[in-house]
């Protein structure tokens, strides 16, 4: 009987600390081509945002790298993956893209080298960000600009679609909560 409580005592714990820290086990490339451990992050609220040059939706830089200044200093990390699988809106090379966001949009937050958000070639972190409970919405991703805030503790909050931009209540509202627990 001691054993089997030892043993079940043991599985929770595990369970526990796999549910914490998963998000952190994926290492990415960022825009330039070296390799990033996720765990770095850890204790950051984390806005991921799959990002493309030729879209609609492409001005919301502006509105990301302006939430970033202003949550940086209190723990907020953005993150920028280029992504060619909606209507190959970019087309571009990992320096064409960072050069394209620098200059056009003086993006400071972590850019990462281009992947694929869906389908059969989908990035690893993006297989793992659909599938993640939250409160909206799970599933892939339906275009450009789609972002997943993270918690300080890597697990997926909140899940928001293309047309919900990074300055609006909705978004701000949600960092402010996390950047606040």
């Amino acid at each position: 009987m001691k054993s089997l409580l030892i043993t079940l005592i043991t599985l929770a714990l595990m369970s526990f600390n796999a549910d914490d820290t998963s998000f952190y086990e994926f290492k990415v490339k960022n825009i330039d081509d070296e390799e990033v451990a996720l765990e770095e992050y850890k204790g950051k609220v984390i806005l991921i945002v799959n990002t493309a040059s030729q879209c609609g939706y492409t001005p919301q830089y502006e509105g990301l790298q302006a939430i970033y200044e202003k949550y940086q200093d209190q723990g907020l990390v953005i993150m920028g993956f280029p992504a060619n699988n909606f209507n190959g809106q970019e087309p571009g090379s990992n320096e064409e893209i960072k050069q394209f966001c620098t200059l056009n949009y003086s993006v400071k937050f972590p850019m990462f080298s281009k992947v694929s958000v869906k389908g059969e070639d989908q990035a690893e972190l993006f297989t793992y960000l659909t599938s993640q409970e939250n409160q909206d919405f799970t599933g892939e991703i339906k275009w450009n600009f789609e972002k997943f805030l993270i918690s300080r503790n890597g697990n997926l909050k909140r899940r928001f679609r293309s047309s919900v931009t990074p300055e609006s209540e909705e978004i701000t509202s949600a960092i402010e909560a996390e950047l606040n627990m």
